[in-house]
């Protein structure tokens, strides 16, 4: 290993310090996120909302496979089995492959014209993300979440404006999705790199980014460990792009645009998720790894506390204001569906727990198992999307999410139980 990698380069912070970091940064750049869907619908049009949701669908799986979770694999890797240059060579050789396939697959899917340069738009912006998502998996792995949310916090709102400008002022999507990518190459050209060199104990040179490594054995034993985990993202992302898909195909891109701004929603207590199990992970790695079972599960239960509070309050949130919501949020077409509203932050209530549950099977590293798990539920997910979408429209929908969270959360439930009764005490 590099001398300069053997230097942590800052001391890691407390689990407070980093949640609360990573809560802010999630929370602002969530809501720009947000605010780039509040915009399209202002606007636009909810068909305009239904093009960018369906660019996101056909592109996300794709991408997801092709990043493997490296992040994760960087965060749990607490014996430092691989360098920071094998995380970058292997994910610049993916993102590659990804861009590729994508490029391909847009012909083959029949999309021509304005729509198929949207696809193309948003693959060549979903390749800069991976190379920054690489780079916070090292942040991450160091426990410094602050330099994640600060460089969050600038792509969410650099990123709302261009999103914005494009759109408003150059009259296309295709625009508004360039500008996202040219902010995003700023932003880990300005500012992701010197976070680096803060971790690597760099600052004194020259600050760029370390260069990848091209050993291939070890390239190759990464991406055995790492594929299983990216099998698993994709079929996790085509839980999400497979009723879009079926949306748009039987209900059309304008009903596709509302749900996806529905949806969408149920970020705020995603948020909050995320920011626990990005916070949380290198920590319960940590007790697994060392055997310390009482500290591993008094962790993870505190974290399935807190998701069981956010799921039930944004299902009571719904329930009481949902139609109120919605129109203030977007507009009264919106919150016509408010009924429809209410069954997706039950599924989301339920895919919080789940989603915590699965950062302990990360924790522990049960990877492979965890592919079973998601083809099992992508398959059931597309037979009730043939099934119940057009006979039940929007609330088939809900029943497919509903079904779905059910799956996911039942196995890795069972999971997570055959791996802490595998663990190994610690001594005495």
């Amino acid at each position: 290993m590099d001398r300069a990698e053997q230097s942590v380069g800052s001391t890691r912070l407390s689990l407070r310090a980093n949640f609360s970091w990573t809560f802010v940064g999630n929370s602002l750049f969530a809501a720009c996120q947000w605010g780039m869907l509040i915009v399209l619908a202002k606007f636009g049009s909810p068909a305009l909302v239904g093009q960018f949701a369906l660019a996101s669908a056909i592109t996300v799986p794709v991408v997801m496979l092709s990043n493997m979770q490296l992040r994760d694999i960087q965060a749990t890797d607490a014996r430092i089995e691989y360098q920071f240059g094998d995380y970058v060579g292997l994910r610049l050789i993916t993102t590659l492959v990804a861009l590729l396939i994508l490029l391909g697959a847009i012909p083959i899917l029949g999309y021509q014209g304005e729509t198929a340069l949207v696809v193309a738009a948003f693959g060549l912006f979903k390749a800069v993300e991976a190379i920054s998502d690489v780079i916070f998996g090292l942040l991450q792995q160091r426990e410094r979440m602050d330099r994640i949310a600060q460089s969050l916090m600038l792509k969410g709102v650099l990123s709302l404006i261009a999103l914005g400008s494009g759109v408003l002022l150059g009259g296309s999507l295709i625009w508004g999705i360039l500008g996202l990518t040219v902010v995003w190459v700023l932003v880990i050209t300005l500012f992701d790199r010197r976070s680096i060199a803060l971790i690597l104990g760099t600052r004194g040179e020259k600050v760029t980014l370390p260069a990848p490594r091209w050993e291939w054995p070890t390239l190759w034993s990464l991406l055995q460990l790492a594929l299983p985990l990216g099998m698993v993202m994709m079929l996790i992302a085509l839980a999400t792009s497979i009723p879009r898909f079926f949306v748009e195909r039987y209900l059309g891109s304008h009903i596709l645009g509302i749900f996806a701004a529905l949806t969408y929603l149920q970020v705020a207590g995603m948020t909050v998720v995320s920011a626990l199990g990005q916070s949380a992970l290198p920590r319960l790695s940590h007790y697994y790894a060392a055997g310390e079972r009482g500290a591993f599960l008094q962790l993870l239960l505190r974290m399935l506390g807190i998701g069981l509070l956010l799921g039930g309050g944004g299902v009571i949130l719904a329930i009481v204001a949902g139609p109120l919501l919605l129109t203030l949020i977007y507009e009264a077409e919106y919150a016509a569906h408010a009924d429809f509203f209410v069954w997706v932050m039950v599924a989301s209530a339920i895919g919080y727990l789940s989603w915590i549950a699965g950062e302990g099977v990360k924790a522990a590293r049960y990877l492979r198992i965890q592919v079973v798990l998601f083809a099992i539920q992508v398959i059931v997910l597309t037979g009730m999307c043939i099934w119940l979408i057009p006979a039940l429209g929007l609330m088939g929908v809900a029943l497919v999410m509903i079904t779905a969270a059910l799956i996911h959360l039942l196995g890795v439930v069972l999971i997570l139980m055959h791996a802490i009764r595998a663990m190994t005490p610690t001594a005495g």
